[in-house]
């Protein structure tokens, strides 16, 4: 049974595990989270009768939205252990999006994340947790946290020449990435999909090494291929490693780099139109059983991966014959 959330017991809980000079004088203690722009730092919200002390909004991640508050996401600490937590609350959003001559109706969904949560308890490529409803029966995600830097920062973070990132690093971060298109395989079939892969999504975890995917908040629409979202943000991380970083049509006009003479349009990212995705152009010594692989997400594709295995396939036969 959980203990009295007086002011004094959760003084003493919180000062367990915080210095007393940031203990608060005073908590207000939330059960219902339907507003969660209200829920704020070192409020107690308290789920499935536990007490949860709120810290930090999360923030995004993503390429020209970094510090943009995520105010439906909360660092919280779990007050009976003392843990880290990530708290997601229910926020609804929608969008449609288009790739490769194909509609996604993209929304979020806090019972798909639920059942995903549910479904990978104890996979190490994804992020732990459980979901629980508040009193108005808002299905809230208790998160464990990873402690690591997400993948797009660690590649970025490399002051590497290409090409001695390509044979000496590329190798082992593109054997990780495997085990992360694997365990996308694992979601499908499954029945379920991730929703929304991309390079800030995989977190390497400090110590172990270990990338593992957040974030599966997501759903999306689609009748030619129920999978084919996923599939693209697959091929846009592989392109991203394989390239050290995006390589962008705007970088290679300000160099006046020689492969501007020979690209062209169908060399781009089907996804996003000013990332050259023929990475052989531009680096030579990239194997063209790899490039290949990689111009499956380009404009210039006469076909688009069906599912995961066959990814994996053409990454096998690239990595087997080299």
């Amino acid at each position: 049974m959980m203990v009295s959330l007086s002011q004094e017991n959760l003084h003493k809980m919180v000062s367990r595990w915080l210095p007393a000079r940031q203990v608060p004088g005073h908590f207000r203690i939330c059960t219902d989270t339907t507003e969660f722009f209200r829920v704020e730092y070192d409020d107690i919200v308290v789920l499935g009768e536990k007490p949860y002390l709120i810290r930090h909004n999360a923030k995004e991640l993503r390429f020209g939205l970094e510090d943009e508050v995520k105010h439906w996401v909360k660092r919280a600490i779990d007050l009976e252990h003392g843990h880290l937590k990530i708290i997601k609350l229910v926020f609804y959003e929608k969008f449609v999006t288009h790739i490769g001559g194909f509609d996604f109706e993209c929304f979020r969904s806090p019972k798909k994340e639920a059942r995903i949560l549910e479904l990978v308890a104890g996979h190490k490529k994804f992020m732990q947790g459980h979901s629980v409803e508040d009193e108005k029966e808002n299905l809230t995600r208790v998160i464990d946290f990873i402690k690591g830097p997400p993948l797009s920062l660690y590649v970025e973070g490399l002051n590497l020449d290409h090409k001695v990132y390509f044979f000496e690093h590329f190798p082992r971060i593109l054997d990780n990435f495997i085990g992360c298109i694997e365990a996308i395989r694992f979601l499908h079939e499954h029945g379920e999909r991730h929703g929304d892969i991309r390079r800030d999504h995989i977190l390497i975890e400090q110590g172990s090494g270990e990338y593992r995917w957040i974030d599966f908040d997501f759903n999306y629409r689609q009748r030619e291929n129920i999978y084919g979202y996923d599939l693209f943000g697959l091929g846009n991380i592989l392109v991203f490693l394989a390239g050290m970083g995006d390589v962008l049509t705007r970088d290679l006009k300000k160099k006046d780099h020689p492969a501007l003479k020979t690209l062209t349009q169908d060399d781009n990212n089907i996804v996003f139109n000013n990332r050259v995705v023929n990475l052989k152009k531009i680096y030579p010594y990239i194997p063209e059983s790899l490039n290949c692989v990689l111009m499956h997400f380009s404009q210039g594709a006469n076909w688009f991966y069906e599912n995961t295995t066959q990814l994996l396939d053409d990454l096998g036969e690239y990595i087997n014959g080299h």
